[in-house]
């Protein structure tokens, strides 16, 4: 864990502090146990906070600017969606002030959900105690009750990525925008089709097909004749020769052999081996497994 720290800061130029939890502290909760952290390496007095299952363009310059204008207390990014019953949705007025937050309403009062993207100053860790605490539930709320809290709409795409399925979706809507707005990011060849990215470490064999909507990752290997669409293949995974794969995710470090297929959001985990022409339909593989033979049956789970 501390390597693939020092790499990151490394990376991007960046401090890296843990804060660790004894017993799971809600969403609100760990803000106020990292208290002496964030007041102590935070010259600036703002905090982000962010939710890790989402995904978006994440306009933080943006996001600052709109909150120092306000002069609140924190900032909400919401973003629209076409069916709010669904969802918590949040109401504000003209002036993009939160007045309340609704959970389901069956009546439309607004389209506008939580994006779990917070900007805060750091004054909200004395709204917070030093217990098990919602934020969206408890601390929201009053803070909309003072007139504290404002929300900005989120510009370009949104997904939750919690799930395998929405994961995959999000990926296909980060690729998309790649190639209106950084198409250099962007693997191009007579083999690549529609919007793939390969990182500079992997490999492709030249006879292998890939994409579209394909993320290959750091010290991947695509073997000769395979086909991969619609998946993710994640660091250090190998895909053996004429292969298929299409809408899964192969796991870290997981070998696919010869002639496999896989489909159906199958979902390999970390430390894998398929051996040759095993078939997945829809199957989920726990870490550390050798695999053979054909599993058809979707929603199968390998333990």
């Amino acid at each position: 864990m501390m390597k693939e720290l020092a790499v990151l800061e490394k990376k991007y130029n960046i401090k890296i502090t843990c804060s660790l939890e004894s017993e799971p502290m809600g969403t609100a909760g760990p803000i106020r146990l990292a208290k002496d952290l964030i007041l102590n390496e935070n010259p600036s007095g703002l905090l982000f906070v962010f939710n890790s299952d989402v995904i978006c363009h994440y306009p933080l310059d943006k996001m600052v600017e709109f909150h120092k204008s306000h002069g609140g207390e924190g900032t909400i990014m919401v973003t629209e969606v076409e069916d709010p019953t669904k969802y918590g949705v949040v109401v504000a007025d003209a002036s993009h002030k939160i007045e309340r937050f609704v959970e389901k309403p069956s009546v439309f009062i607004s389209n506008k959900i939580n994006a779990g993207l917070y900007l805060f100053n750091v004054s909200i860790i004395d709204r917070i105690e030093n217990r098990p605490t919602s934020i969206e539930r408890e601390i929201f709320p009053k803070m909309a009750s003072d007139g504290k809290i404002f929300q900005m709409v989120l510009p370009g795409y949104w997904m939750d990525i919690g799930q395998p399925k929405d994961y995959l979706s999000g990926q296909t809507l980060h690729l998309s925008s790649l190639k209106t707005l950084d198409p250099s990011q962007l693997a191009t060849g007579a083999n690549i089709t529609g919007n793939v990215m390969v990182d500079a470490t992997a490999t492709i064999d030249p006879t292998a097909l890939v994409g579209p909507n394909v993320v290959v990752g750091p010290g991947c290997k695509i073997g000769a004749g395979a086909r991969v669409s619609n998946s993710t293949l994640l660091a250090g995974s190998k895909f053996g020769d004429h292969s298929y794969m299409d809408g899964s995710i192969l796991g870290w470090q997981s070998t696919v052999g010869k002639w496999c297929r896989i489909t159906n959001l199958a979902v390999i985990a970390e430390d894998v081996q398929l051996k040759d022409m095993t078939y997945l339909n829809g199957t989920k593989v726990l870490p550390h497994k050798g695999i053979n033979g054909d599993h058809p049956t979707e929603g199968t789970i390998l333990m």
